[in-house]
């Protein structure tokens, strides 16, 4: 009876399958097969990598070059469970990856790696080329609808192929790497969570990380597509300040954003969810206290005659978008006469370039979050394998898992590194029974 239960998966025409060809599966896929295993790439969209292919507004920031400690502190939640997978396959790792494959690499502010063509697309292809010489067969337009298991251990997958049929497909490891539910126009709709759910695993509630941030006060829809450099941000939440960056910092019709606000979303969100009040505090002017930015201010008025505007001063000290919302702000006409400005006036000028409140009363959806938070509950995932502690032979790499970090290369470097890890740990197959 055991010979016959090994000579019936012995003709399996597969030792591993891949759901979701992301950074995660790419990886994933690749690297078991570098391994010798016949690995099957299951991927929902038309093509691999959709969502690598334009991070990075199109140019792709591959991962961060800082050492471990520094990059384990920019990692959210779970960073302990990441640090195995890390190890095996760090950042470094990553660099050799891409240019051995031949990517050049270039490190820029912030220790941030991005390829030196600017193109997104050199990442997601060398990826999938990693895939295809090493054996991978890849299925598009192939949507997995259940992750199938006898007992508590894998056997296959159900998935509906692109004509619409459904088809099985037997073998005793699967890794799921279906990403979260950010740009869902990538193919990222949260299937995995079912996944997990069904096989009995924990879901941590999901919601949009690195997500602008929305504010209610009535200047910033006249602010319009601004980016402000070298500004500092405190986030509050129920008065009590939580959260400083600096860096900069953007207002769309998105709301605020830029790599300042998209840092702070995420204790942001939480507030949000859970009722608390938020605020955002900018200091338009960090590099000066309030006694250097008071002389500044003296100097201008001293060079300008009594009869220019107010909105002249203006234009000495903020960029012109910021003109007109800021004399709203301080209910001073922006063609009031210089000589008409009073001392008072002029503190509360200096008040609010060193702390304009914007009140946060939401976030932007998920179509505009790079990554989301929450997802599969690493508790019930080994960290040194990528395995379910559930289900033998289930495996979760990336985003999937409830594991995500800020905005600078991080993230994509967790889909690498616990892709990787799973990857390795695919064995040829064994009998499921």
């Amino acid at each position: 009876m055991e010979q016959t239960q090994m000579d019936t998966e012995s003709r399996l025409p597969y030792d591993v399958i891949v759901v979701g060809a992301g950074a995660a599966g790419l990886m994933a896929a690749g690297t078991a097969a570098r391994n010798g295993r016949r690995v099957l790439l299951l991927e929902k969209m038309d093509k691999s990598g959709r969502k690598v292919r334009i991070s990075g507004k199109g140019r792709c920031n591959v991962t961060n070059a800082r050492p471990p400690e520094e990059f384990a502190a920019q990692v959210r939640v779970n960073a302990d469970f990441l640090t195995p997978a890390f190890a095996e396959f760090n950042n470094k790792a990553t660099i050799r990856f891409f240019e051995r494959r031949g990517v050049k690499l270039e490190i820029e502010r912030g220790e941030r790696v991005f390829p030196k063509s600017g193109k997104a697309w050199d990442i997601a292809n060398a990826l999938l080329d990693y895939c295809v010489e090493n054996g991978v067969r890849i299925l598009y337009n192939t949507r997995v609808t259940e992750i199938l298991t006898v007992g508590s251990r894998v056997f296959g997958v159900r998935y509906m192929n692109k004509r619409g049929f459904t088809r099985k497909e037997e073998c005793a490891q699967v890794i799921v790497c279906t990403g979260g539910v950010s740009y869902p126009g990538t193919g990222s709709t949260g299937d995995g969570y079912t996944f997990a759910a069904d096989l009995g695993h924990t879901v941590v509630p999901v919601r949009p990380s690195l997500t602008p941030l929305v504010t209610s006060h009535p200047q910033a829809k006249f602010i319009g597509r601004l980016l402000l450099r070298n500004v500092r941000a405190t986030l509050s939440i129920d008065g009590e300040p939580v959260r400083e960056e600096f860096g900069e910092l953007g207002f769309s019709e998105r709301g605020i954003e830029g790599a300042v606000a998209l840092r702070m979303s995420r204790e942001a969100v939480d507030a949000l969810i859970d009722g608390r009040s938020v605020k955002l505090t900018l200091d338009l002017k960090p590099a000066l206290t309030p006694e250097i930015l008071r002389e500044r201010i003296r100097r201008e008025r001293a060079e300008m005659g009594p009869e220019e505007f107010f909105a002249e001063l203006l234009r000495r000290l903020v960029p012109k978008a910021l003109v007109m919302p800021l004399a709203e702000e301080l209910d001073i006409h922006s063609k009031s006469y210089m000589r008409k400005i009073t001392d008072e006036q002029i503190e509360r000028l200096i008040h609010v370039l060193k702390g304009w409140v914007f009140p946060i009363t939401d976030y932007a959806p998920f179509e505009y979050a790079v990554v989301t938070a929450g997802g599969v509950s690493c508790d019930e995932v080994n960290p040194r394998t990528m395995e379910s502690l559930k289900i033998k032979g289930l495996f979760f790499a990336g985003e999937v898992l409830d594991l995500d970090a800020n905005t600078g290369g991080y993230n994509l470097q967790i889909a690498f590194s616990t892709g990787h890890l799973a990857g390795m740990q695919q064995q040829a197959a064994q009998p499921l029974l």
